[in-house]
Order: C-alpha cells, then sequence, then structure tokens
C-alpha cells in the first residue's frame, strides 16, 4: 500500500476545497456578514492540504490505492467542509456540523437543522454548494481541473463513478472529466436562468440549481421548494431534476449527434417508465387527498421525480399520503436514478438487471436445455458483472440494516430507523413520520448521526471504497 501517494493526494483535493470555499466567503463579503468561519476555514484547509501535498512519494498506484484513496478524500471532504458550520456557531456540536457536510457533500440532504432561513447567507450558500461539488464527484472534479496528478486517474474515477460499469466517453480520464463538468455546469446555469425567469429571487436560484444539478436537497427556505407556491418554479425544477438522474454519456451522445444509439438506451427507457407509472398511479392514489386532479398530478410528479433522483426537495408531506403512495415512495428510494448520473441509490440499471437476471433464471428452470442471455443496450452483460450485482445488492440491503439496527437504538420506530437508514445509505434526504419532508434529524443522538454520516458516504461511493478503507487485509503487506 503506497500510503503516501495516497495522503499527498488526499492533500491535492484539500487544496481543491480551500480554493471552493474562497466561493461563500465572497458571498459572505457581498452581504456584510462575518467573514471569519470561511477565513478560518481555509487557512487550516489549505495548512493541512500543502503539508500532505509535500510528502515524497512512489507513482506507484494500482486498484488497490484507488478506492483506499476514494474513501479517505470523501471522509476528509466531509470533515474539513464541517468546518465553516462549526465555526459560525449555528450548529450545537461537531457531529452535527459534520451530519451537515456528509449530507451535503454526497448530496443526501438530509439536515439537522429546524429552522434554515436565519442562518447567514455565506453559511447557506456553502451548504448548497456542497451539493454542487459532490454531485459530479470531487475527484471528477480533480482530474479536471489540476495539473497532472502523476498517476492513472482511471484507478480514481472508477472508485468514485456510479453505476455497475465504468466507461469514459474519451480514451483521456482528464478530458472525459472536463467534458462532464462542461455538460453539468452548463445544466445548472440554464435551470438558474430558468428559475430567474420564474421569479425566484437570483440567491435562492443559485441555491436551487446547486441543489437540483447535485440532486441534493438544501434549500435556504423551511418549507424547501413549496414555500414558493409557483406551479412554473415546480415544473422548472421537476424537468431538471429529471435531467440530472439522466446518465451524462446520454448527453454526450446526443452532442455527438448519435442520436440513435442515446435514445436506445434501455436504461433511460426504464428510468423514463417508471417515472410515468410511478406519477400516474401516485395521482390517482391521492384523489383523496387534493381537490383536483390537477394539484394531485403537480404534487405527485415533483415528488416522484424529487425521490427517484435523490433531490429530495419538497412541496408536499408524503408523510400525509395514503400508505400505498408512501410505499411507492420508498421503492423509488431504492431504485434511484441512472447510472452515470449525479443521483444515488441503486441506479436503475442495476434494478434493470437484476429483473432481466431473474427473468433468465425462471426462463432456465422451465427450458433447462436453452441458452439464454443477458443483455444491456443491445450488449452481452458479461457473468462477472452479474456476480458483482449480486453483491452489491447484498452488502446494500445488509448496510442498511445495520445501520437500522443501531438507529433503533435511540428508541425511534421501525419506520423511522430503517427509512432513516435507507434515505442515508441511498442520498435521498427525507424519511418516513418525524424525519420526512417537514421534519430533520436533531434529534437523534451522536451515535446515530455518527452512523448515518458514514452512511451517506458508503451510499454515494457505493459501498465498496469504505469497505476496501475498512477491509484490514487492504493494509496487509502481499
Amino acid at each position: 500500500m503506497n500510503i503516501k501517494l495516497v495522503l499527498k493526494l488526499v492533500g491535492r483535493v484539500l487544496l481543491l476545497e480551500a480554493a471552493a470555499l474562497a466561493v461563500p466567503l465572497v458571498v459572505t463579503l457581498l452581504y456584510r456578514e462575518d467573514p471569519l468561519p470561511f477565513l478560518l476555514a481555509i487557512a487550516l484547509v489549505a495548512a493541512a492540504g500543502f503539508g500532505l501535498s509535500a510528502l515524497p512519494a512512489r507513482h506507484t498506484f494500482f486498484t488497490r490505492e484507488g478506492f483506499v484513496a476514494v474513501g479517505l478524500i470523501w471522509i476528509f471532504t466531509g470533515l474539513v467542509g464541517a468546518l465553516p458550520f462549526l465555526f459560525s456557531g449555528w450548529f450545537a456540536t461537531p457531529m452535527d456540523a459534520i451530519f451537515e457536510s456528509c449530507s451535503g457533500f454526497t448530496t443526501t440532504g438530509s439536515t439537522i437543522l429546524p429552522e434554515i432561513e436565519s442562518l447567514p447567507k455565506g453559511i447557506l450558500f456553502w451548504r448548497a454548494f456542497t451539493h454542487w461539488l459532490g454531485g459530479m464527484g470531487v475527484l471528477v472534479l480533480a482530474t479536471a481541473i489540476l495539473p497532472k496528478l502523476g498517476i492513472r486517474s482511471h484507478y480514481l474515477t472508477q472508485a468514485e463513478t456510479p453505476g455497475p460499469v465504468f466507461s469514459k466517453l474519451v480514451p483521456k480520464q482528464s478530458q472525459t472529466s472536463k467534458i462532464l463538468y462542461s455538460m453539468y455546469f452548463a445544466l445548472t446555469a440554464l435551470e438558474v436562468v430558468c428559475l430567474k425567469i420564474a421569479g425566484m429571487p437570483l440567491y435562492d436560484s443559485l441555491i436551487h440549481a446547486f441543489s437540483t444539478a447535485g440532486t441534493g436537497g438544501f434549500s435556504n427556505r423551511n418549507a424547501s421548494v413549496g414555500a414558493y407556491d409557483s406551479v412554473a418554479i415546480d415544473v422548472i425544477i421537476t424537468i431538471f431534476m429529471l435531467l440530472f438522474s439522466i446518465n451524462f454519456a446520454v448527453y454526450f451522445l446526443l452532442l455527438t449527434r448519435k442520436w440513435r444509439e442515446a435514445l436506445a438506451s434501455d436504461e433511460l427507457r426504464f428510468f423514463l417508465s417508471v417515472v410515468v407509472g410511478a406519477t400516474a398511479i401516485i395521482t390517482l392514489f391521492n384523489l383523496s387527498v387534493y381537490d383536483h386532479i390537477g394539484d394531485s398530478l403537480r404534487y405527485a410528479a415533483f415528488q416522484v421525480a424529487a425521490i427517484i433522483s435523490t433531490t429530495g426537495f419538497g412541496t408536499a408531506d408524503f408523510v400525509l399520503w395514503p400508505q400505498f403512495s408512501q410505499v411507492i415512495i420508498i421503492l423509488l428510494m431504492f431504485c434511484g436514478a441512472s447510472a452515470g448520473s449525479t443521483g444515488g441509490g441503486m441506479k436503475c440499471s442495476r434494478v434493470l438487471l437484476l429483473l432481466r437476471g431473474i427473468r433468465r433464471e425462471i426462463h432456465r428452470i422451465t427450458h433447462p436445455c436453452s441458452v439464454e442471455v443477458v443483455k444491456l443496450d443491445g450488449k452481452l452483460v458479461s457473468e462477472a458483472t452479474l456476480h458483482t450485482l449480486l453483491v452489491f445488492l447484498g452488502a446494500y440491503v445488509t448496510t442498511i440494516f445495520a445501520a437500522a439496527l443501531i438507529i433503533s437504538l435511540d428508541g425511534c420506530s421501525f419506520a423511522v430507523s430503517f427509512s432513516a437508514a435507507l434515505t442515508c445509505v441511498s442520498n435521498v434526504g427525507p424519511g418516513l413520520e418525524a424525519i420526512g419532508p417537514s421534519g430533520n434529524f436533531a434529534a437523534f443522538s451522536t451515535l446515530s448521526k455518527g452512523v448515518m454520516s458514514l452512511c451517506m458516504i458508503i451510499g454515494r461511493l457505493e459501498i465498496f471504497p469504505i469497505l476496501v478503507l475498512l477491509s484490514p487485509s487492504t493494509w496487509r503487506k502481499v
């Protein structure tokens, strides 16, 4: 294990985070607020970054180093991102600040804040900006804008990029990262313009665009998007939540005029089918809650988009919906967005492969002599990929139930314990009952908040980088 090179990479990313902290510092100065929390954070993070970056190290870097580096970088990113929150004095304990930071960078959107609007604008800006930084991935950003890292960055982005199959848009990973962030920035800017035209103030537009782009869900309003009570704003954010939930490789194919290949994506069609089907069903079952079908459709479409994209914004409290609608919401939390998007969850491609794998097994039982393969986008899916899918599913479910077991020590109900673990691992944000769209996570113990913070990082990195980091075999000499 080349730990010195791993720590050197951690230092480079910390320098990048120190530079990112300058953005909310500017906002703080514009609104004439106290800049000290950001100045202290920048000084400490920059000092740590320079110290680690100066470590002499051999440039021996393989898959094991890649997974360990990704795990450590995301843990350190969450910890140092909490410094402005802690120094601001608005968070009661260091664990609360860490929880909020991890929720931001992992684009989960869960919060311990019972009241949001009274916080300084600089702090709220940083809170939403962490979504934008974490949405596409801090290491994707690092490989896009930092000088040559001196390693094969493929190992880093492979460990960070969500989805069952890793692929590059172009041969060079650094160029792929630049293309991804160019599309990411363009879509974010377009949403800011649309929200501004719809009547949302510029500051609010930036906050909500950052949160939508990262599929995070932090708002600067206590009632989230519902505070604006605007059909136009609801529609705009619904559309962009879905756009950011689609694999960015599809947009690259569209930009390169490969229309047929883009539209032939099995995952895209599955994702859109789930969105349309879930919206239609919830709309019908919620007619007992809303007076008009138009209102039922408006709130159902927004919440379906918010949950399947794992953004977590709220315009309605789905805890008050019929039980059947709430069960669909839970299923959408499991499913999540597309692979290669900024969304969380298991990913639609995995769910689709799982369903096709089940269909193949049924066919094998009924026709023992037949040979049937599993395909995705017309391409054969290897048995190794299907095996990895089953292992991931087992690890995913095990992590959720293990976390729920620990959270239940707080004495909360099964619905709260399970949905808290699920929403953190899937990076969704709200849960059920007390932690629904109108609630928060402030009442949990320090232990539970620590477990949930780790679950957010585990879910964002799709489990294995953290498991590799925690495995004793990782640190043994081979």
